[in-house]
């Protein structure tokens, strides 16, 4: 008995445009793709929204102090969390090249809102009332400026400043260094001294002008209770009213700054020393140099980058000066100072045009320091 083979069929050849793969089926079609963005676009937008609303209810309730930081901590770590979260899962939507393109803007996105909101407006803002007049209602032009250089405190403002920026980040530097150098020697007692040096940072700049009004303390009669006049009165001489004693008070004020930056100084240029490869050093003094020649032409060139970064931090911190000159002295006796200035017109006096024009005279002496910074930066980094 045979059996009769089969017969094939007619093969059938399957389309695969028809059949749609399993990854295609994932991704839906464009009905459904629009729908997940959607979706997903709205995390975030309910989330800024609740966090405006609870924003807004932080800043009218009257409900207990605690309910109201438990409520403010929420709000500013989960709501945050939920909110990057959620624009995070709106980029997700997006195709290869959208989510490169999108999502570094996504993250910084805020930062530069805040950074915008905060820095670029009132920069912009100030710069405009400082062609009005006092209550910002008519355009005057150049008349705010054209005072800056006419009025005799803001002159005598302009000159101390320039002192002030001239012998404060000097001094403080060339005494952090010495400190720095000085210190790196001890064998024992090093925190100690690098501790007490660095303590004045940790005071603010009220609380230094008060503890050094203390010092300066004069009494026209009666026992002196200031440290300073209790020493000269000691010695057999007439007690000196010191912060009323132009211009040389400027220098008295000058010694609080430079007490309380040695210390900021001494850190930064302490750990930079450190950094100078001892064979550079050996090999110097091999060569015959001395401790001197060693220090000023090995350390001093190989540290000079940290000495402009201090020197430009310290300078910046002078330019906007404003609370030692405004708690000892109120910006009396010949001791006015741009901030001072500023604060005095924009404040006390209720000209917002003088005000706004001296903040814009203070903004622009900063650019010039920060340039050089830059540069130096920039000279640094071809260097290596």
């Amino acid at each position: 008995m045979s059996s009769t083979p089969p017969v094939p069929g007619p093969v059938i050849e399957q389309d695969d445009t028809e059949r749609p793969s399993s990854r295609t089926r994932a991704r839906g079609g464009p009905s459904t793709r629009l729908g997940r963005f959607l979706a997903a676009l709205a995390v975030p937008i309910a989330t800024a929204v609740a966090m405006g609303w609870t924003f807004e209810w932080l800043r009218t309730t009257d409900a207990a102090r605690s309910v109201v930081v438990a409520v403010a901590l929420a709000l500013g770590v989960v709501g945050m969390f939920v909110l990057f979260w959620g624009m995070d899962l709106v980029v997700n939507q997006l195709g290869e090249r959208g989510k490169l393109l999108v999502r570094p803007w996504v993250f910084i996105g805020p930062a530069l809102l805040l950074l915008g909101v905060f820095l670029v407006y009132p920069t912009v803002y100030t710069v405009l009332i400082s062609f009005q007049d006092a209550r910002s209602v008519e355009w005057v032009g150049m008349d705010n400026f054209r005072f800056l250089v006419t009025d005799p405190g803001m002159l005598r403002g302009i000159r101390n400043t320039l002192v002030w920026v001239l012998l404060v980040p000097s001094a403080a530097v060339a005494v952090g260094l010495a400190v720095a150098v000085l210190a790196d020697r001890l064998h024992r007692g090093e925190s100690l001294a690098k501790s007490m040096i660095f303590l004045p940072m940790a005071v603010s700049f009220v609380g230094a002008s008060v503890v050094w009004s203390l010092i300066y303390d004069f009494r026209p009669f009666g026992n002196q209770t200031g440290l300073l006049n209790g020493l000269w009165v000691a010695m057999g001489n007439d007690p000196v009213a010191w912060l009323s004693w132009a211009p040389w008070n400027n220098l008295l004020l000058m010694v609080i700054m430079i007490w309380m930056q040695t210390g900021f100084a001494m850190v930064i240029l302490s750990a930079a020393i450190k950094a100078v490869p001892e064979e550079i050093l050996e090999a110097a003094r091999i060569d015959g140099a001395n401790e001197f020649q060693v220090f000023f032409r090995v350390v001093v060139p190989t540290v000079m980058t940290s000495i402009v970064v201090v020197t430009t931090a310290i300078t910046i911190n002078v330019l906007k000066i404003f609370d030692i000159v405004y708690v000892t002295t109120g910006g009396r006796a010949e001791t006015e100072v741009i901030p001072e200035r500023m604060v005095q017109w924009f404040f006390t006096r209720g000209h917002f045009g003088r005000g706004a024009a001296i903040a814009v005279i203070m903004f622009l002496a900063v650019i010039p320091v920060m340039l050089v910074n830059v540069r130096r930066f920039r000279a640094e980094e071809q260097i290596r």
